[in-house]
């Protein structure tokens, strides 16, 4: 048997540095909410392959749509002659999203190749250039998606220089002192300041942002964006990369918004969980919008995969039969009410616990404050975590947020299994 020192030895001598690894421990095996290493050691996972299994590993049913289609073809490209699988995921997107009037949907590859096409459908609609975000949302590596995501190190760090006509603004998290009013009034400064707004494209969000620390954009601050695209002839993109397919309660977090005021977006972008580990993301949109490009002017090679394709038809399927987006909130919930009696305790290392749904975050600080982050203590929950058998995610700007992404189809008892020995961890550490 191999073991995880000597895999990562080999990992450092193959695998270039900038690429980072969380844990020293090497995948070997999935099953639903476990995994287990190459030594054997089992994990409850709470990480999901940040976010993407949220159907859990290995569901048999997605194995079994793959391995029919592996029998047919495994790619032809839809440049050049499209198949029926892709067009069916489209129909069915189509028909669920949160989008206002006939929608349409492209597929692509990863959540960055999608964004970056949001980006380029948005521009060819309004004629545009500029491109608004927020400060400590995550839209990819890529270049230009590097431009948008609001977070320096380690993403942007000795990148630049960036593409232009990307603008940041602040984000309202109200936890730190900063609420929709104030955004609003950030938003009417950049007009001011930097950019005209009859120049701008398009404002892009994560409804619930993902590697900024799991904060979510209030109704009232979705109304006032609406408000303002609308006013100045700007699209509004919601960046569903993280939130979407039942992570948050609902097939999409923008459908909170919609239930809640009615408003919804003009794109939204998919990709993590859309097809159960298989890489496969899309660009859902309003039609008349997203026909704005020249034949030919979108696609890619491999975008679109038959088989990411299929599996994304059984998620479908499997987030309606198995009912997980009422999962979803159920393991939230005893998530956050396990997190907050954890703080009632006298764990005051827990400074504030959010999210909706299965898309749950704690933030760690000093004594209860939340003007003093410590990283270092969720640096070190992630790892004492692991050596107690829990994979855990860290995230946020300021480096201090644990975040909770259990596949949808964690049984009860490996939940409670997975929180007590967080409880140990936090008892431990905190």
């Amino acid at each position: 048997m191999t073991d995880n020192k000597t895999l990562w030895a080999r990992r450092e001598a193959a695998v270039p540095r900038g690429v980072g690894s969380m844990h020293h421990r090497f995948f070997a095996r999935g099953a639903n909410a476990e995994v287990f290493d190459a030594e054997g050691t089992r994990y409850i996972d709470f990480a999901t392959g940040i976010a993407v299994c949220n159907t859990g590993h290995g569901d048999p049913r997605i194995v079994d749509a793959v391995k029919r289609q592996l029998d047919l073809f495994s790619h032809c490209s839809f440049q050049v002659t499209p198949y029926e699988p892709y067009v069916a995921l489209a129909e069915q997107l189509n028909a669920i999203a949160p989008i206002s009037g006939p929608a349409k949907t492209i597929f692509f590859t990863t959540g960055a190749e999608a964004l970056e096409n949001a980006v380029k459908v948005a521009r060819a609609h309004t004629g545009r250039r500029g491109v608004i975000t927020f400060q400590g949302g995550y839209h990819g590596r890529t270049l230009l998606t590097l431009a948008m995501t609001g977070k320096v190190t380690p993403y942007k760090a000795r990148f630049g220089p960036m593409p232009g006509d990307i603008f940041h603004t602040r984000f309202p998290i109200a936890y730190h002192g900063f609420d929709e009013d104030q955004a609003v009034a950030g938003l009417e400064a950049l007009f001011a300041s930097s950019i005209e707004p009859s120049a701008v494209a398009a404002i892009v969000l994560e409804p619930v942002l993902g590697e900024g620390g799991f904060y979510t954009a209030s109704y009232a601050f979705f109304k006032a964006l609406r408000e303002i695209c609308d006013r100045h002839g700007i699209l509004l993109i919601a960046d569903e990369v993280q939130s979407g397919f039942a992570r948050t309660g609902r097939v999409f977090a923008m459908d909170w918004v919609k239930d809640a005021t009615g408003i919804t977006p003009d794109l939204i972008t998919i990709a993590k969980a859309m097809a159960g580990g298989f890489p496969i993301s899309g660009l859902i949109g309003k039609a008349e919008v997203m026909d704005a490009p020249d034949v030919g002017g979108l696609g890619g090679t491999y975008g679109g995969s038959p088989l990411g394709c299929v599996a994304g038809l059984e998620v479908l399927k499997i987030i309606e039969s198995d009912r997980l987006c009422e999962r979803a909130v159920a393991l939230g919930d005893e998530i956050k009410s396990r997190l907050r009696q954890l703080r009632q305790s006298g764990l005051y290392a827990i400074g504030d616990v959010r999210g909706p749904g299965a898309m749950v975050a704690v933030e760690l600080v000093k004594d209860g404050d939340p003007d003093r982050p410590a990283p270092d203590l969720t640096r070190a929950v992630v790892q004492e975590g692991a050596a107690n058998g829990l994979l855990l995610l860290s995230c946020g700007l300021r480096g201090n947020v644990v975040r909770f992404l259990p596949a949808l189809t964690m049984p009860d008892a490996l939940l409670a299994e997975g929180l007590d020995r967080l409880e140990d961890v936090l008892r431990k550490l905190g």
